[in-house]
């Protein structure tokens, strides 16, 4: 920056600053000579950039640098603010040279490659002036701002014209008029149209969760970002940083009321004589803190644990370009990935190494990581692609675990707690700006997971204020404010991980979803995926649960088996994610079909009333795991196996919601998974007989006490720890464990206590499709006025007689019979769908022999769902 020629005695020496200079002919040299492996001079091509009007910055590699001139890399970074100027001064002299830019045209310099990163709590005074590179997450992004940097000023005296005055981060007017004669030294006037100025920003970054010390608070550095540096770092950003530590003075400590910062003599009193007297701590030390440290930037870039530097959900990328950033290698591992046959599964083992068991869950997340592809419709509105999972579930079912493996290992994630959020810390806050005074946005959790993952836990303990927050930002990913002045729309395209308890703290499976989680219906549906994790007693699964837990503590490293690494994973998910399969209309017909299912299941009689219902959102879901899942496997096109996966797995999320099984025994101990249930009922269902009455009482007994060890559910292994749909229900509780009624005493359980009885359970729609079968036929019995039709005998051999076609052996009959008359027992006692009649009497005045003669009558205020 020339300063005007001394025109006279009066006038002050320039000083020379000879290292500068010296650093300023070896960087021009530098840009000069400095060539690639090919023998091209590197820098050219981009000094020729320059010309264009929005360039004026030139990227320089440091590593570059040391490879031309360890002395002139070591000055440049022992002492960068100081040659700063001059470095800038080259790449002007080194742009002039050439192409044609013009005279007055301001050029910068950016450093990149700087080999050692620190942290931004280890930034001292010692570090002022020195060349750094520092990492954090940007947290509040300002405006961009015009800067002055050269100052050209008017004497308001004499007129005379002061020339290229430069400013230091705040107005600085020159100290005196240059005219000798003139003694002006606070008339001056600017001049904009020949002042220089350049963009500014500010910045604020914060140290990253990883990096913080046990019990510490996180620390925030204001960062200046100057010329192209602008608007390079938005709100959520994991940044690499790469300038130098300045110190500015503290304007908010100035102005701020109640804060007493001296910035004159320290003179107090009357006449100027000091203050005498101690006055406490206040008198001690430096009174005059009224600076404080900033960092000006030369080159912000985006920071990741993976290769390329590149964020894990950077839209501009293509598979290409991913291909052109890898080794030979990596390239090959991610082939023979994408090769892998049971990829699905070994993807799942080697992300959540750690949990046993939840499989479902595991599928699930992953499927999210992945991601459906994102759509702009015509009218440019946006569809959603991200898949948004909840897990419900009892205490000590590793969903927190979950949220924290997706936290570090998703490059752009953030953990919150639901119940330690408020909405604006959610979504996003407006805050006035200490030094400016002006409202600026500060990004909350959404904002700062934007192209990431969101996990929230205790996700049923927020406010239910602060959870209308979400709604929009889950289902259109934006953020919309107006508070305060400002109006803006946000961008918020983030998947949301969020984990919730029960209501009573454990999963009751009596009632719906809906009634054990303590959330919104709409909530609800924006949730593509959920999952409910219960904590079954189960002799096989606890015992491989309690293995794998005392494994992990005795041998940390050693226990975890993962067939790929976590980096091996991130490139992998990079390279998968920049496919964007296309739905066949092969799988669009297959979609449609599933979804008209689930609708029609929906609206039958076989789903409880306060189920889940289906809506357009479950099929935008069944659509984005799909795609979800064809990116997995790279394809280019949604295959109906892509669909199939994707329904079983909504299917699943679904169907544990609306079928609570019923268990016919009260004094039933043992727990079976509803897979087992079905399993049960499909081998009663299978088997016929001759007529029942041909027996003898000791044969019936013999045949009731068999138990039926080969039909009973088979407890959920190692594979799954999601358990489907059961309840422990006590023995001596008088409570059924699947629908709250209380249990009366079975009427034909008068057997040997010893012996262990059958457990009986049935899925729901079983249950209900039983249970109308027999109030169709009693109507119709009542209708005809057959009475001899309504006797409960009747009704049993009717039932059995309907079943003949799938009994094949005696003890199937005796099965199916206790099995019926359960179910009447348990429709008459608990479900009073069902009246017990004697001949000319209720039943509680009738005699024992009259047990045969009951007659069964349907209340009349009960409707059939059809």
């Amino acid at each position: 920056m020339d300063l005007a020629a001394p025109t006279g005695e009066n006038a002050g020496q320039i000083v020379k600053d000879e290292l500068a200079e010296k650093c300023q002919k070896l960087f021009q040299a530098f840009l000069e000579e400095f060539q690639t492996g090919d023998g091209e001079v590197k820098y050219v091509p981009e000094a020729e950039e320059l010309i264009r009007p929005e360039r004026n910055t030139l990227l320089v590699s440091f590593t570059d640098l040391e490879g031309f001139n360890q002395e002139l890399a070591t000055t440049v970074q022992e002492d960068y603010y100081r040659v700063y100027p001059f470095l800038c001064r080259a790449v002007r002299n080194f742009a002039r040279d050439h192409g044609n830019v013009p005279v007055n045209k301001e050029f910068y310099v950016a450093i990149q490659d700087l080999p050692t990163r620190h942290k931004i709590r280890e930034l001292s005074s010692m570090r002022i002036g020195s060349l750094v590179r520092i990492s954090g997450q940007v947290v509040r992004t300002h405006p961009v701002h015009p800067e002055l940097v050269s100052g050209y000023f008017l004497c308001m005296d004499c007129q005379g014209v002061i020339k290229d005055v430069p400013q230091q981060f705040k107005y600085s007017p020159p100290t005196v008029c240059r005219n000798p004669v003139c003694n002006n030294r606070n008339r001056f006037h600017l001049d904009t149209h020949k002042s220089k100025f350049t963009d500014f920003q500010k910045v604020r970054v914060q140290e990253t969760q990883a990096e913080l010390p046990r019990g510490s608070i996180p620390r925030s550095l204001e960062v200046i970002l100057r010329a192209e540096a602008v608007e390079t770092a938005q709100a959520g950003d994991r940044c690499d940083i790469i300038g130098t530590l300045i110190v500015v003075p503290d304007v908010s400590q100035l102005s701020t009321p109640g804060v007493r910062a001296e910035t004159s003599s320290r003179v107090g009193g009357a006449q100027g004589y000091e203050a005498e007297g101690l006055r406490g701590l206040k008198a001690l030390g430096v009174r005059e803190l009224s600076y404080r440290l900033a960092f000006l930037a030369s080159y912000v870039a985006p920071t990741n644990p993976q290769f390329g530097g590149k964020e894990l959900r950077d839209e501009e990328q293509t598979a290409e370009s991913i291909k052109s950033q890898m080794s030979v290698k990596e390239w090959e591992k991610v082939f023979e990935m994408s090769q892998d046959k049971n990829l699905y599964h070994n993807l799942c083992t080697s992300l959540f190494p750690t949990i046993h068991g939840n499989d479902e869950v595991k599928r699930g997340v992953l499927l999210m990581l992945f991601g459906g592809v994102p759509k702009t419709t015509m009218e440019r509105t946006s569809l959603r692609g991200d898949i948004n999972v909840c897990i419900v579930g009892d205490p000590s079912t590793a969903k927190s675990q979950f949220l924290k493996h997706v936290e570090e290992f998703c490059p752009r994630a953030v953990y919150t707690s639901g119940k330690a959020s408020s909405a604006a810390g959610l979504t996003a806050a407006v805050v006035r700006d200490e030094e400016s005074h002006e409202f600026v946005i500060e990004a909350g959790a959404l904002m700062l997971a934007d192209n990431g993952v969101c996990c929230i836990d205790e996700f049923d303990k927020m406010e239910t204020k602060d959870q209308v927050a979400i709604h929009e930002a889950m289902e259109q990913q934006t953020i919309s404010i107006t508070k305060a002045g400002v109006k803006a729309t946000l961008n918020a395209r983030t998947s949301i991980l969020a984990a919730a308890n029960p209501v009573s703290g454990r999963y009751d499976r009596s009632k719906s979803l809906k009634q054990n989680v303590n959330l919104s219906a709409p909530i609800m549906s924006r949730f593509d995926l959920f999952f409910i994790l219960v904590d079954d007693c189960n002799e096989v699964t606890d015992y491989a649960i309690a293995r794998r837990i005392v494994d992990l503590h005795s041998r940390i490293e050693d226990s975890v088996d993962r067939l790929y690494s976590l980096d091996e994973i991130r490139r992998y998910l990079l390279f998968a994610r920049q496919f964007k399969p296309k739905i066949s209309s092969e799988s669009e017909e297959f979609i449609v079909e599933q979804y008209k299912r689930l609708r029609q299941r929906d609206t039958s009689g076989g789903v409880s009333k306060s189920a889940w219902r289906i809506t357009v959102r479950q099929l935008e879901s069944m659509i984005r795991l799909s795609e979800s899942m064809a990116r997995m496997h790279c394809c280019d096109e949604v295959q109906p196996k892509h669909v199939k996966e994707a329904f079983r797995l909504l299917n699943k999320s679904i169907i544990r919601v609306e079928t609570p099984d019923i268990n016919l025994e009260q004094d039933d101990e043992m727990e079976e998974e509803e897979n087992g249930t079905h399993t049960h009922l499909q081998t009663l269902v299978q088997e016929s007989t001759p007529s029942l009455h041909t027996h003898s009482r000791a044969a019936l007994l013999k045949c009731l006490l068999c138990p039926f060890s080969g039909h009973k559910g088979q407890a959920e292994g190692p594979g799954n720890g999601q358990a489907n749909g059961t309840n422990v229900t006590s023995g001596t509780s008088g409570t059924n464990g699947t629908n709250g009624h209380g249990d009366g005493e079975n009427g034909h359980a008068d057997q040997d206590g010893s012996q262990a009885k059958p457990s009986l359970r049935l899925s729901f729609p079983e249950y209900r499709r039983i249970s109308n079968l027999l109030v169709l036929h009693l109507r119709r019995a009542e209708e005809a006025e057959e009475e001899g039709e309504l006797r409960k005998s009747a009704v049993v051999n009717w039932y059995l007689k309907e079943m003949e076609a799938e009994i094949d052996s005696e003890e199937e009959l005796i099965n199916r019979k206790d099995l019926i008359e359960k179910v009447i027992q348990r429709l008459v006692h608990y479900d009073h769908i069902l009246i017990e009649l004697t001949q000319g009497s209720l039943k509680g005045s009738r005699s024992p022999s009259q047990e045969e003669e009951v007659v069964l009558v349907v209340n009349p205020n009960y409707t059939l769902e059809d």
